[in-house]
């Protein structure tokens, strides 16, 4: 049974919000906005926006903020994605919005669906047990929002679009079948490949640009 799904934001990790933000503002060209905390997952974000009610997120490690209680999400207490995160920011992950959470949960398991807030935006999404991305980083994390609007409803538009997002996996067609499980076939091209990477195109004020691998 497929289900009603549809892409949000892509999320870019960084060792800090700032090299985050000096690393977005090279390859594309425009400075992305402030965001807030996470208090419950012991992070921050930037945000752009990347067109209607879609975003893109730099996501990093808040030193201000406690240790979570448990794994933070996207994988980012993983020692090996800390170690690529020095040498610099990484897109390692997408998330996809559905108008219900529960029954996406129920069709296909992708972690505990967690309630979060940031200022006025609350939203329930999907967080595995461990913290780990799913299918590697490939297949999205799933969101509800419930209340407060979209984020990028209040994002001025600097220009940028999501034109095109690639994967590479060694087991592509299982990717492949996830996203026809979530209606989102469509939304990203996967590929046989020896090692899962991501890539997005983004047309920006000044040409077509990539981030990923």
């Amino acid at each position: 049974m497929s289900l009603q799904a549809e892409f949000d934001h892509l999320v870019v990790a960084a060792e800090t919000l700032e090299q985050g933000a000096d690393f977005i503002e090279r390859v594309l060209g425009v400075r992305p906005q402030p965001g807030g905390q996470h208090k419950a997952m012991g992070t921050h974000n930037l945000v752009l926006r990347l067109g209607e009610r879609q975003y893109l997120e730099i996501i990093a490690i808040d030193p201000d903020l406690p240790e979570p209680e448990r794994p933070r999400w996207f994988g980012l207490d993983g020692s090996n994605l800390q170690q690529r995160l020095r040498a610099r920011p990484r897109l390692i992950h997408w998330v996809a919005r559905t108008p219900d959470l529960e029954r996406a949960i129920a069709v296909a398991p992708l972690g505990q669906s967690l309630s979060m807030s940031r200022g006025e935006y609350h939203w329930r999404i999907t967080v595995p047990v461990d913290g780990t991305l799913p299918g590697e980083g490939l297949i999205p994390t799933l969101i509800q929002w419930d209340s407060g609007g979209h984020p990028a409803d209040r994002l001025p538009d600097q220009g940028c679009r999501l034109r095109s997002l690639y994967a590479v996996h060694p087991l592509p067609e299982n990717i492949r079948q996830a996203l026809t499980t979530l209606g989102l076939s469509d939304v990203q091209t996967v590929t046989a490949g020896p090692v899962p990477t991501l890539r997005a195109e983004i047309e920006a004020p000044d040409g077509i640009h990539y981030l990923g691998d």
